[in-house]
């Protein structure tokens, strides 16, 4: 029996089969995260192989047992599969992105900033840190949409000043008309 329901109290969705009233067979599970499985379920739990699908773009495929994963490859948007040993991309010896490292290098005076093509453009004032922008002065990080992520503590803020990219351009080196003591 195929059907789709909507899972009011967990703001879940699930089109697919069922047996005794669970979900079991195959079936798509919507998340309110907008996290998405496909796959094989039994007994309302994931079980047998299926993906999940985040809303970043990756994905992690699985055989699943009773709601667990017994196997995996987690893949990052960018078609980076995840490699738990031997992972050699971005490492100490080698800092290129994965786009580079598939697509080779750019010329001189077309450094490539990010891994993505073309960068973010970063609001003034403010830095991408990865999961979205941080502002320094109200110590708060948004999504890429602008919605409430978290506020910064200390740490977090220090490390994100020192190693993200800004929205602003800065001169550094020698200037006319400065000496150094």
């Amino acid at each position: 029996m195929t059907t789709n329901g909507k899972m009011e109290y967990t703001g879940s969705n699930y089109k697919g089969d069922y047996k005794n009233g669970r979900m079991e067979g195959t079936g798509t599970y919507d998340f309110p995260t907008e996290t998405r499985y496909e796959g094989e379920l039994k007994d309302g739990m994931f079980h047998g192989k299926g993906t999940l699908f985040f809303p970043n773009g990756s994905k992690y495929v699985a055989t699943w047992e009773e709601g667990s994963a017994l196997e995996g490859k987690y893949t990052f948007s960018d078609g980076l599969p995840y490699e738990e040993e031997n992972w050699e991309y971005c490492d100490g010896y080698d800092r290129r992105f994965y786009t580079e490292t598939c697509n080779g290098l750019k010329p001189a005076g077309l450094s490539q900033l990010t891994n993505r093509i073309p960068p973010r453009d970063i609001p003034e004032g403010c830095y991408d840190c990865g999961d979205g922008f941080y502002n320094p002065k109200s110590r708060v990080v948004v999504d890429y949409n602008h919605k409430f992520l978290r506020n910064a503590d200390d740490d977090e803020h220090s490390w994100i000043i020192k190693k993200c990219r800004k929205g602003w351009d800065e001169y550094v080196g020698y200037k006319k008309g400065k000496t150094s003591a």
